[in-house]
């Protein structure tokens, strides 16, 4: 997703190209047909290969994904979240990191009120 969001649309080579440590070409195939069928992207044929773009934008991709992400392995707990990130990267992160985190916990709960 990330890399049809940052170019705009993308067909399946140019994602294979661009990825890091890329699985096979047919996997990549897979995975965004995968995508449109969940109606994250959309396709359009241009001669003989399929152009991808996106149906939705990345701030509501990333909240989708996130709820997902909740449901499925936090049973829907915002502090199963937290404590999960808190134990696997809190030797990694910053004082400002830290503050920006408190300030949204205290936002929450003035909204809360």
């Amino acid at each position: 997703m990330d890399i049809v969001f940052e170019s705009g649309s993308a067909t399946a080579a140019e994602v294979l190209d661009r990825l890091p440590d890329p699985p096979s070409y047919s996997a990549v195939r897979a995975l965004l047909r995968t995508l449109v069928e969940k109606g994250h992207l959309t396709h359009r044929q241009e001669g003989m290969k399929y152009v991808y773009l996106p149906t939705v934008a990345p701030a509501e991709a990333k909240q989708s994904a996130l709820r997902h992400l909740l449901q499925t392995f936090f049973h829907n707990s915002p502090t199963q979240v937290v404590a999960a990130l808190l134990d696997a990267s809190a030797a990694g992160l910053t004082q400002e990191e830290l503050d920006r985190m408190t300030a949204l916990i205290e936002q929450a709960r003035q909204q809360g009120r």
